[in-house]
């Protein structure tokens, strides 16, 4: 209702504006008026009262009278813009005591920096920090997506974001894994935000999660092997540059979001599998594996049977030696130009 920022409720409101149509109506004509009974009447000219705007009459103690508009509003308004001027002065005294509490906060947590190094601890904390950065990019932000299928929790948080990067015209460049493709929430998430700009890719295979902004803030994980235990923020230091450069060296093998990867020949392995069997050559186990391929244990452990059952082999002590015979890894991912040209 119009006065409701006066104190009136719609009650109030409905009996005061029929009482300044006919003034001199009772309680009995104003809930016959209004169709309602005498307690919800007597209810509203009691608010009335508490505001001033009706009085008892000096004729008549039992009835109530309108209070002069010009007077009863007038000082009523009167009231409320004094507390709203000294609501502004609150307003304004705890503007200047948060300014306080942020200088505060940015000097603690640049003492806990090291070598331009933060650790931010917990997930809420994590994600506070990442929404921040991505509010305040204003040329690139580049990512690894590991982990493989995006839970639904991580994509409600992680597109509104996305989209108003694109939105802003940051480049957006997003490496995937391969094995996204089997879930169809991710799908569709990864088809929204390229439909809006983005560049996204997959890899079989991804070093770690990583986001950078601008090119002089990353993000990482503490922990590789305990998600959600923290996070690492960057800032403009060496370290910084070398984590562009591995991502330009994934970004480089990526295949183009959708495009699917051509066998080479029935001899050679695909990159997924070229990823599979290097793990296998590093010793990981089968959790590990189905982890770092963002895939479930079960769906790994089925890869690699049918990889040993390929190269005819029992153990995965005879893979290694059978892959080193036919120099499957030779040509292994994100290696160097220098690798490249032997």
């Amino acid at each position: 209702m119009a006065l409701s920022t006066l104190g009136l409720d719609s009650d109030a409101e409905a009996v005061y504006r029929l009482m300044v149509a006919v003034p001199r109506a009772g309680v009995s004509e104003l809930g016959e008026r209004l169709e309602w009974s005498r307690s919800r009447v007597r209810d509203a000219l009691d608010s009335l009262a508490s505001l001033s705007l009706v009085r008892k009459s000096w004729e008549n103690p039992d009835e109530l009278m309108l209070v002069r508009p010009e007077i009863g509003l007038f000082s009523l308004l009167q009231l409320r813009e004094a507390e709203f001027h000294e609501q502004q002065k609150s307003i304004s005294v705890a503007r200047h005591e948060i300014s306080k509490i942020i200088n505060e906060h940015e000097r603690v947590s640049s003492r806990k920096g090291v070598d331009n190094f933060d650790y931010v601890e917990g997930i809420d904390s994590i994600r506070m920090r990442i929404e921040q950065l991505a509010r305040e990019c204003t040329e690139s932000v580049w990512v690894f997506s590991s982990g493989g299928r995006q839970s639904r929790e991580n994509l409600t948080a992680s597109r509104p974001l996305d989209l108003d990067v694109l939105e802003r015209g940051v480049e957006l460049r997003d490496v995937y894994l391969d094995s996204v493709k089997n879930d169809p929430p991710t799908v569709e998430h990864i088809s929204i935000l390229v439909e809006a700009g983005a560049q996204a890719r997959t890899a079989p295979v991804l070093p770690l999660r990583m986001l950078i902004y601008d090119g002089a803030t990353a993000v990482v994980p503490a922990d590789t092997e305990v998600s959600g235990s923290g996070a690492i923020v960057v800032h403009g230091t060496g370290f910084v540059a070398a984590l562009r450069e591995l991502f330009e060296l994934v970004w480089r093998d990526a295949k183009p979001f959708g495009q699917e990867e051509q066998r080479e020949s029935s001899d050679r392995p695909t990159s997924r599998e070229r990823a599979i069997l290097r793990l296998l050559s590093e010793g990981r186990t089968d959790a590990a594996i189905a982890r770092d391929l963002g895939l479930s244990v079960r769906t790994a452990r089925r890869d690699i049977s049918a990889m040993m059952q390929r190269l005819g082999v029992n153990s995965r002590f005879q893979a290694g030696f059978k892959v080193a015979e036919l120099g499957w890894l030779d040509d292994g991912r994100y290696c160097t130009d220098a690798d490249e040209s032997r």
